[in-house]
């Protein structure tokens, strides 16, 4: 029950501002807010600071949990100050607690929630992150290098006893249950590891964003509310989260620096043709290449000590490079991050070719687009509703590519690809692995194309790229892509374990 000694006024606006949460009146909570950028609001994905903040994130959210109060506790801080502790039950099942720090406004006399924080019954498996978990799903060797590390699977890789999803669920329904493992996660078992589970995509992995229109999308913990990055989406906030050591992703144009560099990992894209693709489901074959996402640079090389040939290796690696004409294609806190974090490490060089960059991204979507409904249009064709919107429109957008269309821009990248690998030559070229932190989910489109600029350079070449995770001045995680020679995998992972 209420305390006894409530200042007036105050259960009212409560009771008006639950009223509004249930009929997700937004106008009505965002009066009952106080206005200004020290209004705070937190839950178990993150803080959010600021009125201005906290209305768009409601507006983005769809309604709040179904739920009815329980009881309340008032305790008053002072004439104009009090905190209401209030317990409530979920429709869905389980209790919740929130605390409120409401203040009274000075002129009108009304009351305003200056701060609250909303806690919820965790769920048993966050469909947002795993199609399927175990404990573990999949085990491992019980020994070897990796013993002891758990791994989150992108649903595009076969894990034996299980269909391939490709966060699609009409594609999981007809698949057919995968009765081997997929080559490399065959390498990781065999290495120790435990699978345990699979993890989510972006529909046919064919997005750098991370949503996924079915089952939602991934968090990411370290920037609320923000998109995780794809299309190892799942793998990537698995790893940052904590369920998974290890992420197991792919990357055709971004898909394991993108999401690596929008929460702080460290991650691999390898050589392309280096790891062994048997069990993987394709979706450009001529640029997708298996990689992997881990917390911290040691783990990422001994991961690759094991799925990693031998053979062919290179010893060294020649002097870091940063090259301005990159560093542009950057939001400036991005930038800024990449060149402060390589002040006095790398040295400047311009690059003439950067300025082709845009025209071998426009060849590079073609490719990709063509590849793409070359391995998926037969079972998409009298299924594209099935998509979601973002998914659909590409995969259109694909289907309407001719081989002649496909057939111009391979002789552009054939001629791009000579001239990025002459420029990266023997050294490592420093480039933001994103060219902004991670967006908010409206923003997630505005943001892909400047970032699939960049990291054409090294999907077009075929080349290793590391991510080595910064933070800008706001504190939001960014990413400098460490790009190197066909081949110079091992030699990369072993500069980011220093460098880090």
């Amino acid at each position: 029950m209420a305390g006894q000694h409530e200042p007036d006024g105050l259960m009212a606006a409560f009771h008006a501002y639950e009223r509004a949460l249930m009929d997700d009146d937004l106008d009505a909570m965002a009066r009952l807010f106080t206005p200004g950028a020290d209004t705070l609001r937190g839950d178990a994905e993150g803080l959010l600071v600021g009125h201005e903040e906290i209305t768009g994130f409601r507006r983005g959210r769809g309604g709040a949990p179904r739920r009815r109060l329980v009881g309340t506790e008032v305790r008053p801080l002072d004439a104009d100050h009090a905190v209401v502790v209030a317990q409530t039950e979920l429709e869905r099942g389980g209790r919740g607690l929130q605390t409120q720090v409401w203040r009274r406004e000075a002129e009108s006399g009304r009351w305003q929630v200056l701060v609250a924080h909303v806690g919820t019954p965790a769920p048993a498996l966050d469909t947002r992150i795993w199609r399927v978990v175990g404990d573990p799903l999949v085990p491992g060797a019980g020994t070897g290098a990796l013993a002891g590390e758990t791994v989150a699977v992108k649903d595009v890789y076969a894990v034996a006893g299980h269909p391939i999803g490709a966060g699609n669920p009409a594609r999981l329904a007809t698949a057919e249950t995968e009765v081997q493992h997929a080559s490399v996660l065959g390498q990781l078992l065999a290495g120790g590891a435990d699978v345990r589970g699979i993890a989510r995509t972006d529909e046919f992995a064919y997005s750098i964003a991370g949503a996924n229109p079915h089952h939602g999308t991934p968090p990411n913990p370290r920037a609320a509310r923000r998109v995780p990055g794809g299309s190892s989406s799942g793998s990537a906030s698995a790893v940052s989260l904590g369920h998974a050591s290890i992420g197991l992703g792919t990357d055709t144009a971004g898909s394991i620096r993108v999401p690596s560099a929008y929460q702080g990992l460290h991650g691999i894209r390898t050589t392309h043709g280096l790891v062994d693709r048997t069990g993987l489901l394709p979706l450009a074959p001529s640029f997708d290449t298996v990689g992997w996402m881990t917390r911290d640079a040691t783990l990422l090389r001994r991961v690759g000590e094991v799925l990693l040939p031998t053979t062919g290796q290179y010893d060294g690696l020649g002097e870091l490079v940063i090259v301005p004409e990159l560093l542009a294609l950057a939001t400036p806190e991005v930038a800024d991050a990449v060149a402060a974090r390589f002040a006095g490490v790398a040295r400047t060089e311009h690059w003439d070719g950067a300025e082709l960059l845009a025209s071998y991204r426009r060849a590079f979507g073609t490719c990709q687009g063509f590849e793409a409904w070359q391995e998926h249009g037969a079972w998409l064709t009298g299924r594209l509703d099935t998509l979601g919107l973002a998914a659909r429109a590409r995969f259109e957008h694909a289907s309407t590519i001719s081989a002649a269309e496909a057939e111009e821009a391979r002789e552009t990248l054939l001629e791009a690809r000579t001239a990025i690998r002459d420029f990266v030559g023997d050294r490592v070229v420093v480039l933001p692995s994103a060219a902004s932190v991670a967006p908010l989910p409206a923003e997630a489109e505005e943001a892909r194309e400047r970032t699939l600029t960049l990291t054409c350079l090294a999907s077009v070449g075929g080349l290793p790229a590391v991510n080595l995770p910064l933070s800008t001045a706001s504190g939001l995680p960014a990413g400098a892509s460490l790009v190197a020679a066909r081949g110079r995998d091992r030699a990369l992972l072993h500069l980011t374990e220093a460098l880090s």
